[in-house]
Parts: C-alpha cells; sequence; structure tokens
C-alpha cells in the first residue's frame, strides 16, 4: 500500500507541475491539486534553488542577475514503510532531460525526480521532488532584416502558509510575472545555484551540469520570471 501511495503521488507531482506551467504566466489564476498522504507527508521548503544569469551584450558587454530563489515541494516518506534503496535517483517520467534548461513550446518548466538517501537520520526518506526548470523558445521574424528572439521562462514558488483541507491538497495561485529584456545578445549561460545552507546542493538536484551556456547569434533576449504562491490546503 505505500509503494502504491508513493507511485499515486509520482503522478500528483507532474500534474502538480502541470498546473504551475498554467497559472504562473496569468495573474490571479488558481489550481487546487490533491495527493495521498496516509504513509508519507508533503513537505514545501523555501529558498532552495537559484539560477543566475550573465548575458553578454554588443552595448553593455556582461550583464549578470539572479532570479528569485525558489522553493521545491517534497513528498516525503519514511523509509521504514517504503525505501527505494541508498543513493537511488531517478527522473519521472524516467526518459526526462537532465537539464534545468529545457528547449521548445512543448517543454516543461518543472523537474520530478524520486530520490533515496539513508546517509543519515534526516535523510531517512524516499523522497518525490518538485522543481522549477527553465524553458527557452527561439523564434525569427523575417523581413529585410530578421530579428532573432530567444524567450526564457521561469516560474519561482514562495510560501504561502498552510491552510484547512478536507483532504490533501495544495493549492497553487499565479501572483506575479517579472520580465527583463536585453538586445544584441550573443551569449547566455545560467548557473543552478543550490542553497547550500538548506541543506541542498549539486548532488541533490542532480542536474546534467550545474551550468548552461548558449552562443546565440545577435539577438533580442527575454526572460519571464513568474512568482508562484504554493498554500498546503486550499482556499
Amino acid at each position: 500500500m505505500a509503494a502504491n501511495e508513493f507511485s499515486t503521488n509520482k503522478q500528483f507531482m507532474l500534474t502538480t507541475g502541470l498546473q504551475i506551467d498554467d497559472i504562473a504566466w496569468t495573474i490571479g489564476r488558481t489550481q487546487t491539486i490533491t495527493y495521498s498522504s496516509k504513509f508519507g507527508f508533503l513537505s514545501y521548503n523555501e529558498s532552495a534553488l537559484s539560477y543566475e544569469f550573465q548575458v553578454y551584450t554588443s552595448s553593455l558587454g556582461w550583464v549578470n542577475f539572479t532570479a528569485s530563489a525558489t522553493g521545491i515541494v517534497q513528498y516525503k516518506i519514511p523509509i521504514s514503510s517504503y525505501s527505494l534503496g541508498n543513493n537511488y535517483f531517478e527522473r519521472v517520467p524516467v526518459s526526462s532531460n537532465g537539464s534545468f534548461l529545457q528547449s521548445g513550446s512543448s517543454a516543461p518548466v518543472s523537474q520530478v525526480f524520486c530520490e533515496g538517501k539513508m546517509s543519515n537520520n534526516t535523510s531517512r526518506y524516499s523522497r518525490i521532488v518538485l522543481v522549477p526548470t527553465i524553458r527557452v523558445l527561439n523564434s525569427t521574424i523575417t523581413g529585410a532584416q530578421p530579428i532573432s528572439y530567444f524567450k526564457f521562462y521561469l516560474p519561482y514558488l514562495k510560501t504561502g502558509g498552510t491552510t484547512f483541507a478536507s483532504s490533501p491538497s495544495i493549492t497553487v495561485t499565479g501572483q506575479n510575472v517579472t520580465k527583463i529584456t536585453e538586445t544584441g545578445v550573443s551569449r547566455v549561460i545560467i548557473t543552478a545555484i543550490p542553497n547550500l545552507n538548506s541543506g541542498f546542493d549539486d548532488s541533490f538536484f542532480n542536474f546534467n551540469s550545474a551550468s548552461v551556456s548558449l552562443n546565440i547569434p545577435n539577438s533580442i533576449v527575454e526572460f519571464y520570471f513568474g512568482q508562484v504562491q504554493v498554500i498546503e490546503g486550499h482556499v
């Protein structure tokens, strides 16, 4: 039964990731998603990960900024109830690309993975983790002088507290969208920075690489950051 709950909550995390993408870019839009919690529990971790951006422009040279730190959502079940084995790691679905930067209109803006660690008492859980990641879209406007656009989308999660719910659930709400535009861009470097003070490191997220570099034609680059409020329960 615990294994069935763990498997069911994989789908819960995938659904939550889709709902975050649906509401992150529309202020005020809200979705509530239910999950199973007989053997495990939901844990929201604030400011678990940040992304740093370095952009090279023809007029300003390097422009650096860091997006607002994002929280992550975890479903945790004690290994006494269900164990994946020490140092187990699996992306959901298993065919998922492990880069935090995904390309294309259908690319996700989050990743889900399962992991098991038994190295110390604080890690003795089997986990399903939802972490926001980045989608990039490239397009070209044709004409006498074609214009290349690169658009990056990153949702970031902020806690809204806990409220009453008749069944285990979380509610996600789009709260704000920030846009940054740079012109004449030829290179973009993005680095994922885990919050070591909160106990997260590169091995926890296990991205293919901690940094991704893109060499692009002379382009207009737009960054969209969508703030998503996470409430445990429903409103």
